[in-house]
């Protein structure tokens, strides 16, 4: 097993380099794709007939099959039963539906786990996990890689040519971790190409604390139960080498597929912020990005959760167009409490994420299961059949794909990045900080949100990428900061773009050491500040005043859970902490050059409406506008991709916008002869000139020659 160290892991294609076509050869031909899982396996063949029958009336063009389909495959060991799949696939393709093939190995058959319980994975208290359910495997286990590629092999050379089969899928949902000895012998092989030497490795792990000098190989471990608390950079490069561990299977089996079949596009399903894998380290594995979305009903921030998450899709894939493969078409099964959403509430976030770059809409599953423990997991087809309201808002949903084949291809032009990483997150959220209340991914979101809510469009970025193209930089989050790093965020302020820094940033080096000195010691001379102290603050939090020029309302606010005890070194003071150990330091800054651009620092976490305030002051400082900068409407959200504008209202009541408010200087009627605004879901002009917007309703509006 080879497993690459982050540094080689990571890195993106240099500006100018031809990404692979992706989903363009599907989508040319068949628009944007609409489908979902499909698992035959479960029902009668005669069922099969009535399935491909209902898929061809509500539009469906693409299925996913075979992902947990090891045990049909191969019964028992070496024996191979495919006569089923064969079926289904001529059958899918008789009816001129395309099928994204998956290979099976993300569920192994109980009978491995019984002959070779050394497959299983192995939990941080040292318990062996059992079979009876999916993901039962240890990633860093030969016998079972062996397994996987042996059924993957067979799978690919019978199918590789079936015209049914338009692109692969390795996997489900990796995010399985082991902490068993065969992973701490793979564990210790990415440690030895990461390190080198035992010393280097000793020196980045700080080992002189708490006599943890390791003097052998053989003594390292994955972090497993301790008395007290664990090592933050053992604890840091495990969760690298497990992501690293996930993504060498996915290559064997992609490699595989890519040795037999070369032209067709080979995906997996990330699954948006997902904690245990990096996908920035994936992200140029993959030929098409593909995610799994599932929004909770019941937070009320879930369309920008859902925008932002679909940012950092479209952003793995440098701008391409990615694939929804799977939503809820209603409830879910595997929360506490699951809520219901209507077909209207359905179709408005599939229509979200065409907005925001997909090319494809896919749900889970196609049919209702009657068994197993998703069975009351929604679907396209419910149990009720297809009379249904649940069906008929699929119908409806696919009529208005294929209405917007216009807009496949293009693309979401973005002038503002906001900086994620995966490790910095990780390690943001370890054992023995000022405080657990600061969570990254919360930061991430309310830093996202008042962006959204004015029709910004925003790329997430890794740090240390080209940022040349961005006028505005968030970085709400950085605890980890590289040297390379924190130069292209240096660069980007002195060739005159606008940064804008949160708290607890640039704390600590790629091996979670604390970097000595005033805080952010890679930064000072960029944000024109310095720190001394972080301080946790009292659970009412803490008085931040305004200043006189400050973008914020007058007077003041209270900060919550971190502070940080800083002096100006330059920079503009526009907030201060009043009271308390933080008295007078500057809270919010500004820092302004001569050529340059502009450094903010926040250096606390102020309420939404003020953190609004100033991310608001900052990106109208640099010249950038949302896509309708007339439209700020509770709920509504605007979206250009390419020539179309897309305006969703996520709202509980009906709202109304002016056409000229969203497309300036165009009218209905038009002022100009030969041109027209029309609705792409409807083929209509706004009546009036006015778009009206029930709850759950969109318009994908276009000016064309008519």
């Amino acid at each position: 097993m080879t497993l690459l160290t982050p540094d080689r892991a990571g890195g993106r294609p240099s500006p100018g380099t031809d990404p692979a076509p992706g989903l363009a050869p599907l989508t040319t031909e068949l628009g944007i794709l609409f489908g979902g899982d499909y698992n035959p396996e479960q029902w009668d063949p005669a069922v099969w007939r009535e399935d491909v029958r209902l898929m061809r009336q509500a539009g469906v063009n693409l299925v996913t099959v075979g992902v947990f389909s090891w045990s049909r495959y191969e019964p028992q060991p070496g024996v191979r039963d495919f006569a089923w799949m064969d079926e289904v696939l001529d059958l899918l393709h008789a009816h001129g539906i395309a099928v994204d093939l998956a290979t099976p190995t993300a569920s192994p058959p109980p009978w491995l786990g019984n002959l070779h319980p050394e497959t299983l994975p192995v939990d941080a208290d040292g318990v062996r996990l059992g079979w009876g359910s999916r993901n039962q495997f240890s990633p860093a286990s030969r016998v079972y890689r062996e397994h996987a590629l042996a059924i993957t092999r067979d799978l690919v050379e019978r199918y590789a040519e079936h015209p049914a089969v338009r692109m692969w899928h390795v996997g489900n949902e990796f995010g399985q971790v082991c902490h068993g000895e065969e992973s701490a012998v793979a564990f210790r092989g990415w440690l030895r190409e990461r390190y080198g030497s035992l010393t280097a490795l000793n020196e980045a792990w700080g080992t002189s604390v708490w006599s943890q000098h390791y003097g052998r190989w053989e003594e390292i471990t994955p972090p497993r139960r301790a008395p007290y608390h664990l090592n933050p950079t053992q604890v840091l490069d495990f969760r690298r080498y497990s992501s690293d561990a996930l993504r060498s299977l996915f290559r064997e089996q992609r490699d595989l597929i890519r040795e037999i079949d070369p032209v067709r596009p080979v995906t997996t399903n990330f699954m948006g912020f997902f904690a245990l894998v990096d996908y920035w380290s994936w992200a140029e594995d993959l030929d098409v990005v593909a995610d799994d979305a599932y929004p909770d009903p019941t937070d009320p921030h879930a369309a920008s959760t859902s925008a932002l998450t679909h940012d950092l899709m479209r952003s793995l894939g440098r701008g391409r167009p990615w694939v929804l493969m799977e939503q809820a078409a209603g409830a879910v099964s595997w929360r506490p409490h699951n809520l219901t959403k209507s077909p209207g509430r359905s179709r408005l976030e599939s229509l979200q994420a065409v907005a925001r770059g997909a090319d494809a809409i896919c749900f889970f599953q196609w049919r209702a299961a009657t068994k197993g423990p998703e069975r009351f997991h929604s679907a396209m087809l419910p149990h009720a059949g297809p009379e249904t309201r649940a069906h008929q808002g699929v119908r409806r949903l696919g009529a208005d794909l294929a209405r917007l084949r216009p807009v496949v291809g293009s693309r979401v032009g973005a002038r503002v990045a906001i900086l994620f990483d995966w490790p910095s997150w990780w390690a943001s959220q370890g054992e023995a900080l000022p405080t657990d209340r600061l969570d990254a991914l919360a930061q991430l979101r309310s830093w996202y949100r008042p962006l959204w809510e004015d029709g910004v469009a925003v790329d997430v970025a890794r740090p240390g990428q080209d940022l040349s193209g961005y006028d505005v930089v968030l970085a709400p989050q950085l605890y980890l900061l590289t040297e390379p790093a924190a130069d292209t965020l240096r660069e980007h302020v002195a060739r005159g773009g606008t940064l804008v820094l949160g708290p607890f940033g640039g704390v600590a080096d790629e091996s979670a050491h604390v970097r000595t000195g005033r805080f952010p010691a890679l930064l000072r001379d960029v944000v024109g500040v310095s720190g001394e102290e972080w301080v946790s603050l009292p659970d009412d939090g803490a008085e931040v005043v305004w200043a006189a020029a400050a973008p914020g309302r007058p007077g003041s606010f209270r900060a919550e859970v971190l502070g940080e005890l800083l002096r100006s070194e330059g920079a503009e003071v526009l907030a201060s902490f009043r009271g308390g150990h933080l008295d007078g330091a500057p809270a919010i800054t500004r820092h302004r050059r001569p050529g340059s651009g502009a450094a903010w620092y926040v250096g606390t976490v102020p309420p939404q409406d003020a953190l609004a305030d100033v991310l608001r002051q900052a990106i109208a400082e640099a010249g950038v506008e949302g896509a309708a900068p007339a439209v700020r409407l509770p709920g509504v959200e605007v979206v250009r991709r390419g020539d179309a504008l897309f305006v969703l209202n996520h709202g509980r009541g009906t709202a109304r916008v002016r056409v000229e408010d969203l497309l300036p200087g165009s009218s209905v009627p038009p002022r100009h002869p030969g041109s027209e605004v029309v609705d792409l879901l409807t083929g209509l002009p706004p009546a009036a000139g006015e778009v009206v917007l029930a709850a759950d309703d969109a318009v994908v509006l276009i000016e064309r020659n008519s």
